[in-house]
């Protein structure tokens, strides 16, 4: 872990996770980074710090900076445990009774995850802290992700250190969005669909909020992924986009199939729709990952979910998706089922009313084919895509 100076005197500290591959049933193919961040002021600040296994290597790497037991202050911007597992290394090291900075609600889940009484400071929303040269600015930011997640914005460097927003599960040497390109914003967009998407409301709110306090902003720095230096206003447009959920004319296809049945009828309504100039993409669960699919889902207008009946019930993969994608609270989406069945057939209804509770507008009952699809069962899928691309946006 090498510091890397992002402005005068202010470092990253990032721990590369480049072996995870899994993050809370979010795939993590390119690994993640754990970002701490140390100011030195006249008073010395470290602002989060990292998962438990990597609290060595954020230590080691204050120490080619400063001596670690010479930080003054910790903020703590988020409880979740890849931000503050090291915490109790970290304060160890530093000293226990150094104050530890941060929200009232960070300090009722600090002190349930922790039995040490370190010296809390529970800041008010708008609370200022003088660190010397420079001041940090706390917003509270509940919801985005946790209850008690903020953010800590210096003004003279005009440096947002925004938490889990803006960031991404992103393994890199590289430290910024110009180093990267523009192959960093699918990751963004993944993570936003994955981990933000049920807090759409809010995370407007915010942008709204901040837009009226007419904060400076010449840097995003997050706990994960890279850092946002050559255009900050790009992911922050972005994530309004996103927020929005603003259905677009286009179509996921999900489904997993038995023996190619359910398959078949995906391959006939993705090529009916993109018939009807809808952009589409047909996704088979086993095949891509849950977290994969919700990424495509979130600015589709439509989503048609395909699943085979087993055991009178819809199919294990499909059943793992919907109950994933339930908890992300999608918007503004049109739906509708489809599979194929032996002998009972009740996956059909059984996914229709499913997108029904997620408030998915399910604008036709579905295809249900027994055994094997034939022409006239590849007739309805046909009809069932026509109907779908009727009611999407027009190009």
């Amino acid at each position: 872990m090498e510091p890397v100076e992002i402005a005068k005197d202010i470092y990253c500290l990032s721990a590369i996770d480049w072996n995870i591959r899994d993050f809370h049933g979010y795939s993590t193919y390119q690994g993640s980074t754990y970002n701490a961040y140390l100011i030195l002021d006249e008073k010395v600040t470290l602002i989060d710090t990292v998962k438990a296994e990597f609290a060595e290597d954020l230590l080691a790497a204050v120490s080619q900076l400063v001596d670690p037991r010479s930080i003054d202050i910790v903020i703590s911007n988020h409880t979740e445990m890849d931000h503050t597992g090291g915490l109790p290394r970290i304060m160890h090291r530093i000293g226990e009774k150094k104050p530890l900075y941060c929200s009232k609600m960070g300090y009722k889940n600090l002190s349930r995850h922790f039995s040490q009484e370190w010296n809390y400071q529970p800041v008010e929303n708008g609370g200022q802290l003088n660190l010397g040269k420079r001041t940090l600015t706390f917003l509270e930011t509940r919801m985005l992700h946790w209850p008690d997640s903020m953010f800590s914005y210096c003004p003279e460097e005009k440096i947002l250190f925004c938490s889990d927003a803006f960031g991404q599960h992103y393994a890199s040497l590289e430290r910024f969005d110009d180093q990267v390109g523009e192959s960093i914003m699918p990751h963004a967009k993944k993570y936003f669909a994955n981990i933000l998407m049920p807090y759409s409301p809010l995370v407007l709110k915010l942008v709204d909020k901040v837009t009226e306090l007419g904060l400076a902003l010449d840097m995003l720095c997050p706990d994960h992924g890279i850092i946002w230096r050559q255009d900050p206003s790009r992911i922050i447009n972005a994530y309004v986009e996103w927020s929005t959920q603003k259905p677009k004319r286009k179509a996921v296809v999900v489904y997993d199939t038995m023996w190619h049945s359910t398959e078949k009828m995906a391959e006939v309504i993705a090529e009916a729709l993109a018939r009807q100039g809808v952009e589409v993409t047909p996704m088979h669960l086993r095949t891509c990952h849950r977290s994969d699919v919700v990424t495509e889902v979130l600015d589709a207008g439509a989503l048609l979910v395909g699943s085979p009946t087993l055991n009178n019930g819809i199919f294990p993969t499909v059943a793992d998706f919907l109950t994933y994608l339930k908890g992300l609270k999608p918007l503004n989406k049109i739906g509708a089922a489809f599979g194929s069945y032996g002998w009972s057939g009740e996956a059909v209804k059984i996914v229709g009313k499913q997108l029904e509770e997620m408030k998915i507008n399910v604008i036709d009952a579905g295809v249900r084919v027994q055994y094997v699809p034939g022409e006239s069962e590849f007739k309805a899928c046909t009809e069932l895509a026509a109907k779908i691309a009727a009611a999407l946006p027009k190009p």
